[in-house]
């Protein structure tokens, strides 16, 4: 097996659409994929492509936020979802899309990164909720985290605003 991180196009809408819809109790995640993309808050969406056969093995999506700290405005972005196909899972594949997601968005000038998730899962990668703790937010608590970009820029004990797109609160709104 071998698989290959690349940007999403519009040869995997349909294949990303089936993999998050197959892969969560609900369509939210599809629906909140297709809302970041018609509003134009989608920042960088990836897949994971197993070369052998062509088939998506796995999507990622990060997001505009608008985010202030300390009164200014910074990049920033939320990481949701994350899919894996059932035959890759436990294989590294969510691993290796949202490193290659973060490396990318450090590239571009991101700043900080959120994440609503798991701390045993997302911690490794460097996502602490002590870093989303200082900002104001609908999704605050021990499962809203960040993660400093840009060498770790951010300062601690910044406090502000952290707000995610539109798309989001049509989630929680259903």
């Amino acid at each position: 097996m071998t698989i290959a991180i690349h940007p999403a196009g519009a040869a995997h809408v349909a294949a990303i659409d089936a993999l998050l819809r197959a892969g969560f109790p609900r369509a939210d995640e599809a629906d909140l994929v297709r809302r970041l993309c018609v509003e134009r808050d989608m920042v960088l969406m990836l897949v994971a492509v197993d070369e052998d056969g062509g088939t998506l093995a796995g999507a990622v999506a990060f997001s505009r936020m608008a985010v202030d700290a300390g009164g200014k405005s910074i990049p920033a972005v939320a990481l949701a979802p994350v899919a894996v196909a059932p035959a890759y899972r436990r294989q590294g594949v969510a691993e290796a899309l949202i490193q290659a997601g973060l490396e990318q968005l450090e590239r571009a000038g991101i700043v900080l990164c959120f994440v609503l998730g798991e701390p045993a899962f997302y911690e490794r990668f460097g996502f602490h909720a002590d870093y989303a703790r200082n900002f104001a937010s609908p999704y605050a608590g021990d499962y809203l985290m960040a993660l400093p970009l840009q060498g770790g820029l951010m300062p601690c004990g910044t406090r502000g605003e952290a707000r995610h797109a539109p798309a989001f609160a049509a989630l929680s709104a259903d």
